[in-house]
This record gives C-alpha cells, structure tokens and sequence, in this order.
C-alpha cells in the first residue's frame, strides 16, 4: 500500500467513524443528517491534521530528541 493509498484508507476509516459516532448521538436533524462521505471524510483529514499538529506541540514541549527520525518527520 502507497502512502497516499494508506492516507486515503485512514481517513475514509476515521470518517466513517465520525459518521457513527454522530448516528449514536441521535436527533440529527439536517444539515447534519445530509452529510455525504465526501463531507465526513473532510472532517477526518481535518482532525487527523488537527491531531498531527497537537502532538508535534507535545513533543516539542517535551524537547523530543532531535535524532529520533519520528520528531524530525513531524517538527521538521
């Protein structure tokens, strides 16, 4: 699997969890109900992006080793 073919699997995953997540709320109403995939899959790359950025903050507060190829991937 490519990392573009994974990146697109994670987010159809995390949006259809979102997609149930707002089912198990209950009550939706439009324009919640009128959500497409496409709609949800945005709001994934959204949070999944919002995630990313969260974490390299945390690591960098933490003064993650600069070696570890992890922190250089996410603080650049």
């Amino acid at each position: 699997m490519t990392p573009d073919q994974w990146q697109a699997h994670v987010t159809r995953e995390a949006a259809l969890e979102i997609g149930q997540w707002l089912e198990a709320r209950g009550r939706l109403h439009a324009p919640i109900a009128s959500l497409s995939l496409g709609d949800l899959e945005a709001m994934a790359s959204n949070a999944i992006s919002r995630w990313i950025v969260l974490q390299s903050e945390k690591l960098q507060r933490a003064g993650w080793p600069p070696e570890d190829p992890i922190g250089t991937f996410l603080l650049g």
